[in-house]
């Protein structure tokens, strides 16, 4: 059974999604359910959802979300080639081969907004494999790496949703 705070958008991706404009494109990149995909496209956004599994997507194409089910970490080639987006939102999912992807894929003046979990959520479970869970400053790294501007910048202990530790960022293509 779903919860409503697996339904509803993070608070951070909530508290930053002004700064993408109704009628940009929007890529939810391990849109998992689907909420993050169901608020940009509430927001007036033209959105593309992607995960390796799809089946809690399909009744989103009726509504004119572009669903794509591709495994990130298998090896294969970026699926979306060279497509650009004014925004991406990335939430509880880390593969840090995707980086320089998902920054070549915000088209100039594109927002990044970011959140997963970071070391030390192993005290509070899963996930608790280092693969998983960024460093410290791991984000503000990606960023200066891949010429973004940061725009907002969180990590520490969160009780909400749930008691984790987590790494936040909001990131923006100048050019």
């Amino acid at each position: 059974m779903t919860t409503a705070c697996e339904t509803r958008p993070s608070a951070w991706v909530a508290a930053h999604a002004g700064l993408i404009p109704a009628g940009s494109k929007v890529l939810d990149l391990a849109a998992g359910s689907g909420r993050h995909t169901r608020y940009f496209k509430n927001l007036g956004c033209q959105v593309t959802a992607l995960d390796r599994d799809v089946a809690d997507l399909h009744d989103l194409t009726q509504a004119g979300v572009e669903v794509l089910a591709a495994d990130l970490e298998d090896g294969s080639p970026w699926p979306l080639g060279d497509r650009r987006f004014d925004g991406i939102i990335v939430t509880n999912y880390l593969h840090r081969p995707l980086f320089p992807h998902l920054a070549g894929a915000l088209a100039p003046g594109g927002v990044l907004i970011y959140e997963t979990f970071g070391q030390g959520n192993e005290r509070f479970g899963k996930p608790s494999n280092p693969d998983f869970l960024l460093r410290p400053g791991e984000l503000l790294e990606f960023a200066a790496t891949q010429a973004l501007q940061v725009l907002a910048y969180e990590c520490g202990d969160v009780t909400e949703p749930r008691r984790a530790v987590v790494q936040r960022m909001v990131a923006q293509r100048l050019r």
